[in-house]
């Protein structure tokens, strides 16, 4: 389908290796990067992503490692037990401490909300055991919120931009990207602690359908509605009027699990000139969210005005 396909969207980039220049590029997996942005010529050719953890009825999968999607998928449905963890501290170790072997003299590492999980302190901890500078970023969001900072940061990096001026244009672009996301229930995500328990209460007490959104680093109610279709509905017309208010060219990535065909029919109605990504949300935060999630990140034109104004959120 013409302007929805996975890699559309950040506009033309270079071949890279595992580094730019000798910069490093790291992420995790709950960045949503698409295949197609990891393959050579790629938005995110290149980066290193560490996969986060998600435990199913006990047992360990890694995402992008394990094939996890059926039996998440089964797991939601069925009620099973379902859990996610950080990525250990050592395994950021590892990570940097090869990317330095391959030849990286500087590491941007780009991460979750640290107010949704314990990721970028481990990442923290890590960039104080190796010898080479490495600028943790904090994105205060997720999904391909965050997947558009890191691809904020590769594009910088492959016009010549220092390390730490590629932290502060990830941190930027994160800061002015919305996430949008219509959930079935919030009961998932009230398990997970991902939201208040008053929250999910009222949630489930009035059998409303919540539309969220992230604000200040957390997952907070943006609205409710009664009905699921009137909730979709009413999450479109919040998609339609925050790329009214952005300039032309500006990107939007519709995530799904579970219901593919009805999130890329609801993102065709915003597919002009190849600014419309589909791309399935990371079984993390699927875990969280549960089968049916409609998820939308809307962000600028990833384009030469990301180097000015450096938004401070990188350490």
């Amino acid at each position: 389908m013409a302007g929805i396909e996975p890699g559309a969207g950040a506009g033309p980039a270079s071949p890279g290796p595992g580094q730019t220049g000798t910069t490093a590029v790291v992420t995790d997996s709950a960045a949503a990067l698409p295949q197609a942005w990891m393959a050579d010529g790629g938005p995110a050719a290149g980066v290193a992503v560490v996969p986060m953890p998600i435990i199913i009825s006990g047992r360990h999968y890694d995402e992008g490692s394990d094939s996890i999607v059926k039996p998440l998928s089964v797991a939601l449905a069925e009620g099973a037990g379902v859990r996610t963890s950080r990525p250990a501290p050592g395994h950021f170790q590892s990570v940097y401490r090869r990317l330095e072997r391959e030849g990286a003299e500087e590491i941007v590492s780009i991460h979750l909300s640290g107010g949704l999980s314990g990721t970028v302190d481990a990442a923290r901890w890590a960039a104080g055991t190796v010898s080479v500078p490495v600028h943790v970023v904090d994105s205060r969001t997720v999904a391909m919120a965050q997947g558009y900072g890191v691809a904020a940061a590769v594009r910088a990096l492959r016009a010549g931009a220092t390390a730490r001026e590629a932290a502060d244009i990830a941190a930027k672009a994160c800061s002015r990207t919305r996430l949008l996301c219509y959930v079935p229930s919030l009961d998932q995500l009230r398990r997970g602690g991902r939201v208040g328990v008053a929250a999910g209460f009222f949630g489930s007490l009035l059998a409303v359908k919540p539309l969220l959104t992230v604000r200040d680093g957390a997952i907070e109610p943006l609205e409710t509605v009664r009905t699921a279709a009137r909730a979709q509905a009413r999450l479109l017309e919040l998609v339609e009027e925050e790329l009214d208010r952005r300039p032309d060219g500006s990107l939007a990535a519709f995530h799904y699990f579970g219901n593919q065909p009805q999130v890329r029919a609801a993102g065709e109605r915003f597919s002009t000139d190849g600014q419309v990504l589909l791309t399935q949300l990371p079984a993390v935060l699927a875990a969280h969210t549960g089968l049916g999630v409609i998820a939308v990140a809307v962000c600028d034109p990833l384009g030469p005005s990301d180097a000015a104004s450096p938004a401070p959120q990188q350490s």
